[in-house]
């Protein structure tokens, strides 16, 4: 009896396509069960516990990524550009170590007080997520808790003058703020390399307020002995740049730095970083 070549095609045929058939059913049902019963793994958005970068010098780092917090003097206020010091940063990096610069985030507010600063560190995941995927955090805070110590207002809406005897007597209570800030820092990313910009006394020209340079600089005194404490925080001082030069270096505001005025705090921030 001769052989069908026929049906062995057909038999053929059959089988791949039952098999093709339980194949792409398993495949169906497997998706399914993925959907109405998810295991541990799938993905449900940012996790907010992720560890910090280890900790390394931001020269060995394949990428320096910045986050800023503070007050207007980290958001640039009186800069005309818009850039203000955290900006004009990534190009200075950039040609110092030689690798990729990004900014993060700039988290600044203008008004920011020390006290709003450490609450917000305490309790805004955003904020500490974002600072716990920098490998640099730069920050300015204390002007807007000495003037309101010193006149019961804020920076941007005083209009009474300055009480230096209150001032004086009150400036451990900003200085305890401050102290949380960098506490809080440190707790959120131990291993950034943390930068704290000093403070300057704006009114250093005019008569009358020369003397609260004084009491400035106790804050930087004793601020740098807070920082001193943690080897990943350092502290750039910025008072002898504008006392001598608030013409040159001042916004209109006679306040807030002027593009400039920026520029060399961004110049020593620099300088600061290995």
């Amino acid at each position: 009896m001769r052989s069908n070549p026929s049906g062995g095609l057909w038999k053929a045929v059959s089988i791949t396509a039952l098999l093709s058939t339980l194949l792409l059913l398993f495949g169906f049902g497997y998706s399914v069960k993925d959907m109405l019963w998810p295991q541990q793994g799938t993905y449900v958005g940012e996790d907010l516990s992720a560890k910090p970068p280890e900790r390394s010098k931001l020269g060995q780092s394949k990428e320096i990524l910045i986050t800023a917090i503070g007050d207007s003097l980290t958001k640039g206020t009186g800069d005309a550009t818009g850039e203000g010091y955290v900006k004009q940063l990534i190009p200075l990096l950039k040609e110092k170590f030689n690798i990729p610069v990004r900014l993060n985030n700039n988290l600044a507010l203008n008004g920011m007080r020390a006290d709003q600063l450490a609450n917000n560190l305490g309790k805004e995941k955003g904020i500490r997520y974002s600072l716990s995927q920098a490998n640099l955090i730069v920050f300015t805070i204390g002007g807007n808790d000495l003037f309101q110590i010193a006149t019961g207002q804020s920076a941007s809406e005083a209009t009474g003058e300055l009480n230096m005897e209150k001032l004086k007597k009150e400036l451990p209570v900003g200085l305890a703020r401050l102290e949380r800030v960098i506490k809080e820092l440190n707790e959120i990313n131990p291993n950034a390399q943390i930068v704290y910009v000093g403070m300057y006394n704006p009114f250093y020209d005019l008569k009358g307020l020369r003397e609260g340079s004084l009491e400035v600089q106790k804050w930087n005194q004793q601020a740098y002995e807070m920082i001193y404490n943690y080897p990943n925080m350092t502290m750039v001082p910025t008072f002898d740049l504008f006392e001598k030069s608030t013409e040159r270096y001042l916004s209109s505001d006679h306040f807030h730095p002027n593009n400039e005025g920026y520029a060399q705090i961004a110049a020593r921030i620099v300088q600061s970083l290995e």
